[in-house]
């Protein structure tokens, strides 16, 4: 048996004018053939070089991203950690520490004001808290005519000292309330400007 039946008979077709190709026409095709061959490589290299761009440009955008976001969230972290830190400080180891101070900060006073006003009587005035450790101080000083003077109206730390004419207030609370104040300040104002 034949397969003829299946395959499709060309041979009854009618056969068309017969193209005549030169060399030069045939060189001509394969030019433009090369040429259009090369401007879609080129168009492709093209797409895929600014396809390529996008995408650098995306993920560049996307890392400057997390990393400005990283870098705030370490900063507010450490800010607060450091604000804390300080308020400990200020409310924990400044009042203990200006008390220990007190008589330092008094005796710079008094030499001060001997200094520049000479050897005269001098008047301390302070709270009850601060009499007894100042009491040690006019003990030290024997040679110094020195009179202590309560004032019920003086907090801790709050001492005035007057030698004739002059006179100068020590205000250990109000050095810490400032203190205070400055720390919250510089926090508030490196908030405004991270925000």
């Amino acid at each position: 048996m034949s397969i003829a039946h299946l395959l499709n008979d060309f041979g009854s077709l009618s056969q068309g004018k017969p193209v005549a190709i030169t060399d030069v026409s045939l060189e001509e095709e394969r030019l433009e053939a090369f040429e259009k061959g090369y401007q879609a490589g080129w168009d492709d290299c093209v797409k895929s070089q600014v396809e390529d761009g996008r995408r650098i440009t995306a993920d560049l955008v996307q890392n400057l991203q997390d990393i400005g976001f990283t870098y705030e969230e370490v900063h507010a972290a450490i800010m607060g950690s450091m604000q804390r830190l300080l308020q400990q400080v200020t409310q924990t180891v400044l009042p203990p520490l200006s008390h220990a101070m007190l008589v330092p900060h008094v005796t710079e006073i008094l030499h001060d004001l001997l200094e520049s006003n000479g050897r005269q009587p001098v008047q301390i005035t302070a709270g009850p808290a601060d009499l007894a450790i100042l009491r040690r101080l006019s003990a030290e000083t024997p040679d110094l005519a020195c009179t202590l003077t309560e004032d019920e109206t003086l907090a801790r730390g709050q001492v005035c000292v007057r030698l004739g004419e002059s006179e100068r207030a020590l205000d250990m609370p109000d050095v810490l309330m400032r203190i205070e104040q400055a720390i919250s300040g510089y926090f508030q104002d490196n908030k405004r400007s991270v925000a």
